[in-house]
């Protein structure tokens, strides 16, 4: 800088360059050298680039398997984790990312707290969703057009197109900062999967818990295969259906029929029976407005007379009109009973002579319908046991069932035939009519299942199947399910457990291609089965091994038979339900028990999983079963369930109405950090809904991760400030830490190990809900408590660079510790922060030559925050003393910045008094706000004295007022609650105090707790108009302000103007905390506002600008650079204020060549002696102190320019 200020001198001597010419040549060599000066740091901070950043070096350092094999060389225990395989036909969505971001917060902890967690990518591909894309890409609507096609093409098709998003979802899960071994992965087609799957149901078969069963299932038309019941049960909607009142005529009994209700009239060509209760009451009518006879329940007339059922304009004596009963039975009585049927579809089958007659069950209710429920077995589940029972169809025989799997009916209802079954309602409705036999028809809004695959309505319909005994087992399901520990423990204890306690049998097969094939061969009759349990199983009974197990492979295998030689074994039609696979991933991923035995058995059950709520009836309800079928036992130990996340507007997140934001666009824009936070700092973890606002991942960004990254900046411009200052290296020290006297050190400190032990405690608890709002409070208390507190004793402008490097010493220690802390649940910003933290660590010097990939571990050596231990708790440093007083401090500070606003004083301003009325406070509080604090609250205030008054004073300024606790009174009371008020809010300020001390009082005989059961509050009671008030909420405290304003009070508050204006033009202007600038005022004519304000305090400006106290522009040198200008309100007063490079300051009537010589030289430089130079051959002698000084300031003080500057 010297040589470069020399060069310039030359020059403007020997070219006789222009003032303007220097000025600019000046700001050049300026601004080089603020490249040399500023803080390493970034103004700000792009953090979706900077992640980006990290990722690709996490990429290219194995970041990721560097942790693991840390991991592997220390021998730690493994921590089991389960991840539900998804499927790749499709691009990951929010529900994926959040249940993604838990998992891995989840498992990150355990890895920090020194467990190893194997974390393989899966993917689902066999089943429905990819069935159904393919038949829809190629225009299948029905079985037989695979077979036409060829199974094994089909299977080529579907194999083509369940790996197609792959790559993107790597991207996207590892962009969100989530490790998982995509190399490593495993897919359900897997032979080796497929073959434990063979293996876990020959396991269930040979236990007597599988068998094949005629029963009536949902049934989805669309896929054209059974669902099982917890299937049924992902996707009802609001659906509005036909409801229809038909009539059958009773045999024998001539112009009587009886009348039945549905919902299904597609179901009617179908009915063979009707079904009573046995013991309600039914009667004959006669309907007086149709002039027929019907019998129905008596309870049930107003499904016939629907005005019955609208109270208001129903009157008994209104049925004379509409009907009248002729006779009245029990349901017993009807059972027998013949009736023409609806359609003559059946009436010629085998089975025809036990068919269209009543019979009688329990499950008829009245609670709707006419209390008989027409019967058609082949589609319900409850008519096909009624009828089985009472032998109107047989266990073996078809049903009456004219629909096929497509959900078309087929040539035996010929009006219908070819149509869906949801499409022949309004034609079987026309056919009704016709046959005079509808009574009543209307239009019902219900819920109804829909297929979770193709969103089209399911039907129930009887298809063979094969079951796993879940009935059987059902109890000891419960018992295990009772050993899990979930988060949040009432969908466990609810929801769950409601489900398991009425499971059904588990319908495993589907009659589709893409799965795998269920590993049973048997002969045509059925009298010889054989279940296969593996490859080499297989191989051994007929002579062919295989690499490929699915249907278009094996199905070409047979199996000679044991019991009729000569003739062969073939594998049945139907492939595995892929909740089976789901159920089977513990054991199929690792090839179990073919390979990796012991390691399995090891960890069995999982330490964690985590998923949606809606795979409480899906993939947990799998897994329990499966694992108490196998083993007796769970498959997990614990368990957080998700919430649904939905679109803004509360509607389910849908491709089609683009109601939400792309993921990925949100993570570019905003970071995945902030998402992840976002997501997690949410009713969701709690299994509720979230409703996404991508707004609400916008305030993350701003409320935590700005304030925190500015935290961060500050420390590291202070940081080199003071070694520059020093000339001495910072080198962090536990010890400096724990001698810290500051009580702001103390208490962030102690906050600091308090969040540790907290996070610690609800992490093993897998409360993430309680994590993320504690972790989000203390980057708040970090940053808008303690740095700002010590804003000015950080910079070393209060007690000096000792005072600044006792402070930057707990701040580093701070930010170390949180970093390592959030690092699991925002893997991004603390990689970020802690590759600058790790510097500073003398072991730093340890990571060269792969030593930060090694072990031991540890801060400053280890290449990433992600290798670490989470820091311990710090027993000895948790101060509970020190948070109590700051939590006071931060009371009284919040309330007095309330009164001023209600003032409309601004802080600026000061005010005379702040005067603090606390309830019982400790003398811990007491002492630190009269001591240590005192000054904090005066500086957050602007406050020039702080009364804490004591209790023996506090009538004087405040009345205690008692109310009752209603909600815990209300019913001890009773009608006494309204003159126990009027006694108690009564009370005198000493009564009430007295009341309180005593722990309550009677009340005509009834005690009465001061503790729970009243409410009491501090109100000011002082008279003055000069004073402002506020109590808290909770009447506790009760901060009073001193709100009078005279002209030392008015000055004040306009120097803090110009304060802050001065800062927000060096803020323009790009400076660090260590660029000392000089300060120059423009005031109009006549106007001395600032001038008045300055001149009373000097000693606020001297020490806030490093000396640099403002003063009128007119006596700025003429070649003062100016860095950034602009106009300020002061006082009311419009004042135009400068910011100049510090300039040597030259006196009056030097020429021009002296003033560009001196414009040339660098304040800091001078030393006092003095300066020679030749100008046009004359020798020239300046005395520093007579001809020029180091700054403006310094001369208008030795000239006494100026009378308030001495």
């Amino acid at each position: 800088m010297a040589a470069a200020t020399a060069d310039l001198f030359r020059s403007a001597s020997t070219c006789s360059k222009s003032s303007d010419q220097v000025i600019t040549a000046l700001q050049t060599i300026q601004q080089q050298q603020k490249q040399t000066t500023m803080a390493s740091l970034p103004p700000t901070l792009d953090f979706a680039k900077t992640e980006e950043e990290i990722c690709s070096k996490w990429a290219t350092e194995s970041t990721f398997k560097t942790q693991d094999a840390l991991g592997v060389e220390r021998g730690d225990k493994e921590y089991t984790f389960y991840d539900g395989p998804p499927f790749a036909t499709g691009l990951p969505h929010y529900g994926h990312i959040l249940a993604g971001t838990i998992k891995d917060v989840v498992t990150r902890y355990a890895v920090m707290t020194g467990r190893r967690v194997i974390r393989r990518a899966g993917w689902d591909c066999h089943g429905l969703p990819v069935e159904y894309e393919i038949d829809q890409k190629l225009g299948i609507t029905h079985r037989d057009q695979v077979l036409e096609m060829g199974v094994d093409k089909y299977n080529d098709t579907c194999r083509g197109i369940v790996t197609r998003y792959t790559k993107e979802w790597e991207r996207t899960v590892t962009r969100l900062g989530r490790w998982v071994d995509f190399e490593n992965d495993y897919k359900t087609m897997d032979p080796t999967f497929m073959e434990s799957v063979w293996w876990v149901f020959k396991e269930l078969f040979n236990k007597d818990l599988v068998y094949q069963g005629y029963k009536v299932m949902p049934f989805s038309t669309a896929c054209g295969t059974p669902l099982s019941n917890f299937e049924a049960g992902l996707n009802y909607k609001d659906v509005s259906d036909p409801a229809v009142v038909v009539s059958f005529p009773v045999v024998g009994m001539e112009g009587v029929s009886f009348v039945a209700w549905t919902t299904t009239p597609w179901t009617l060509p179908s009915n063979i029976a009707l079904c009573v209760h046995p013991t309600m009451e039914y009667i004959q009518i006669l309907d007086k407005k149709a002039d027929k006879r019907y019998i129905l329940a008596k309870s049930r007339l107003g499904q016939l007379f629907p005005i019955m059922n609208n109270k208001k304009k129903w009157k008994p004596k209104m049925a004379d009109e509409l009907y009248a009963i002729e006779e009245t039975f029990v349901g017993s009585d009807l059972v027998g009973k013949k009736y023409q049927p609806m359609f003559d579809y059946f009436v010629n089958d085998e089975d025809a002579g036990e068919y269209f007659r009543i019979l009688s069950d329990t499950y008829v209710t009245d609670d709707a319908g006419t209390g008989i429920v027409h019967q058609a077995p082949a589609f319900g589940e409850d008519d096909y046991r009624v009828c089985l029972a009472h032998g109107v169809i047989q266990k073996g025989k078809d049903l009456p069932c004219p629909v096929d799997s497509n959900g078309m009916f087929t040539e035996m209802v010929p009006e219908v035939k070819g149509l869906h079954v949801k499409k022949a309602d309004d034609t079987l409705i026309a056919l009704i009519k016709e046959k005079g036999r509808m009574v009543h028809k209307d239009q019902l809004q219900h819920s109804y299942p829909f297929c979770w695959r193709s969103d089209t309505p399911l039907i129930y319909k009887a298809v063979p199947s094969w079951f796993v005994k879940v009935e059987e087992i059902r109890d000891k399901i419960v018992e295990n399910n009772k050993k899990t520990y979930w988060v949040p423990n009432q969908v466990k204890e609810g929801r769950f457990h409601s489900w398991l306690t009425d499971a059904r049998d588990w319908a495993v097969s589907r009659n589709r291609f893409w799965g795998t094939p269920i590993p049973i061969w048997c002969s045509e009759s059925m009298d010889e089965v054989v279940c296969i349990g593996s490859v080499d199983e297989l191989a051994e009974l007929s002579g062919v091994r295989v690499t490929d197990l699915h249907k278009d492979v094996v199905d070409e295998i047979t199996i000679p038979s044991k019991k009729n030689p000569g003739t062969v074994l073939r594998r049945v039609d139907e492939v595995f339900d892929c909740w089976f696979e789901s159920g089977s991933m513990p054991y199929a991923q690792k090839h179990y028990p073919f390979v990796n035995k012991e390691s399995f058995e090891d960890g069995f059950p999982a330490d964690f999983i985590a998923e949606g709520l809606d795979q409480t009836r899906g993939w947990f309800y799998t897994l329990m079963v499966l694992s108490t079928a196998l083993f007796d036992k769970p498959a997990f130990k614990n368990l957080i369930v998700n919430g649904l996340v939905l679109a803004g507007d509360g509607k389910k997140m849908s491709k089609r109405l683009k109601n939400y934001p792309d993921p990925n666009l949100v993570i570019d824009k905003y970071g995945a950090d902030a998402l992840r936070m976002y997501l997690i700092n949410s009713p969701v973890v709690r299994a509720e809904s979230l409703k996404f606002q991508e707004p609400g991942v916008l305030g993350v960004v701003k409320e935590v991760f700005l304030p925190l990254y500015n935290a961060f900046r500050f420390f590291s411009q202070n940081l080199e400030r003071l070694e520059a200052n020093t000339g001495t290296k910072f080198v962090p020290s536990k010890d400096k830490v724990s001698a810290a006297t500051n009580p702001t050190d103390v208490w962030i400190s102690a906050a600091t190990q308090g969040l540790i032990k907290f996070v610690h405690e609800e992490m093993t608890a897998y409360r993430l809900y309680t994590v993320m709002p504690a972790l989000v409070s203390f980057v708040t208390q970090l940053t808008n408590w303690y740095v700002r507190l010590n804003r000015d004793r950080l910079k070393g402008l209060e007690g000096g660079e000792s005072e600044s490097e006792a402070g930057l010493q707990v701040m580093y220690d701070v930010l170390l510790d949180v970093t390592i802390l959030m690092a699991p649940f925002t893997p991004f910003i603390t990689e970020y922060f802690y590759q600058h933290l790790r510097k500073l660590q003398p072991s730093y010097a340890d990571a060269a030559n792969g030593g930060g990939s090694s072990n031991p571990v540890m801060p400053g050596k280890s290449d990433s925050v992600h290798f670490l231990t989470l820091p311990a708790y710090d027993d000895g440093r948790l101060n509970a003393d020190a948070v109590e007083a700051m939590e006071a401090l931060q009371v009284i500070v919040e309330s007095g910045r309330y009164v001023r606003e209600k003032r409309n004083i601004s802080l600026r301003t000061p005010v005379k008094c702040v005067t603090v009325i606390l309830r019982n406070p400790s003398a811990n509080v007491i002492e630190s706000l009269n001591g240590p604090l005192k000054g904090y609250i005066l500086s957050e205030l602007n406050a020039w004295d702080l009364v804490i008054v004591p209790k023996e004073e506090e009538h004087e300024w405040v009345t205690l007022s008692l109310t009752p606790n209603f909600n815990l009174l209300g019913r001890k009371l009773g009608k006494k609650m309204k003159d126990f008020k009027t006694h108690v809010t009564s009370m005198s300020h000493a009564d009430a105090v007295a009341c309180l001390e005593n722990g309550g009082l009677d009340f005509e005989g009834l005690a009465i707790s001061a503790k729970d059961e009243l409410v009491s509050k501090l109100a000011f009671s002082k008279e003055g108009e000069h004073w402002e008030s506020t109590s808290t909420p909770e009447g506790d405290v009760v901060v009073a302000v001193d709100c009078t304003q005279d002209e030392a009070i008015l000055s004040a508050g306009r120097s803090r103007e110009l304060i802050n204006a001065i800062q927000q033009l060096r803020k323009a202007a790009g400076l660090d905390l260590s660029d000392a600038v000089e300060v120059f005022f423009e005031e109009s004519a006549g106007i001395n506002v600032v001038e008045s304000a300055v001149s009373n305090n000097t000693n606020l400006f001297e020490a806030k600008f490093q000396g640099a106290i403002p003063v009128p522009k007119k006596f700025a040198p003429s070649w003062s650079v100016v860095l950034r200008s602009d106009s300020a309100d002061i006082g009311g007063s419009k004042v135009e204020v400068s910011i100049c490079r510090p300039a040597v300051a030259g006196r009056c009537g030097l020429s021009d060549e002296v003033g560009y010589f001196l414009s040339t030289l660098e304040p800091s430089n001078l030393d006092g002696s003095a300066l020679s130079i030749t100008v046009d051959g004359k020798d020239i002698s300046l005395s520093q102190g007579e001809d020029f000084w180091v700054n403006t300031v310094a001369k208008l003080r030795a000239t006494k320019a100026i009378s308030w500057l001495e």
